[in-house]
């Protein structure tokens, strides 16, 4: 004869039967991928004036990479003349500058020293801060709202 037990399953150690089991853990947040923002766009205090005479003011600086500043260090005005690293530098990151087909070391070299000391000082925002622009909270309504943190024109802060 043959007798069938059904047993119930054992408790795990240091658990007793009929514990409710613990809340399951909340779903993760879905993963937002946020795009890097590699160029940002910028205004010339005074203007790039070209052989023809036009000005031009509006442009583009790309973010810099590893290379862009390893470069200049090779260059050999930069050699004989370390203050000459920005304007190579700001060759090699200014994407765009007005209607110019191209922009390099010579267009920024002949740029005027207020629009030079802009670039340097934008370049700065962007590369070593990460980014020129801070989103902030109203103290009164709690609307949220962009702040530029560099100022947008020489001088500003």
């Amino acid at each position: 004869m043959r007798r069938s037990v059904l047993r119930a399953a054992a408790p795990a150690v240091g658990e007793q039967e009929n514990t409710p089991l613990p809340p399951a853990a909340p779903a993760p947040a879905p993963v937002v991928q946020e795009r890097l923002r590699t160029e940002f766009p910028f205004e010339l205090p005074r203007g790039y004036v070209d052989e023809a005479g036009t000005v031009h003011r509006d442009g583009v600086m790309r973010l810099a990479t590893a290379r862009d500043e390893l470069v200049p260090l090779r260059d050999i005005r930069v050699q004989e003349n370390p203050a000459y690293l920005s304007v190579v530098l700001l060759g090699r990151v200014i994407t765009r500058l007005g209607t110019l087909p191209l922009v390099h070391d010579g267009i920024v070299e002949n740029m005027f020293a207020s629009d030079l000391a802009f670039l340097q000082d934008f370049y700065r925002q962007v590369n070593a801060e990460g980014h020129t622009r801070a989103t902030v909270e109203c103290p009164h309504c709690a609307e949220p709202f962009e702040v530029e943190l560099g100022g947008s024109r020489l001088g500003e802060s």
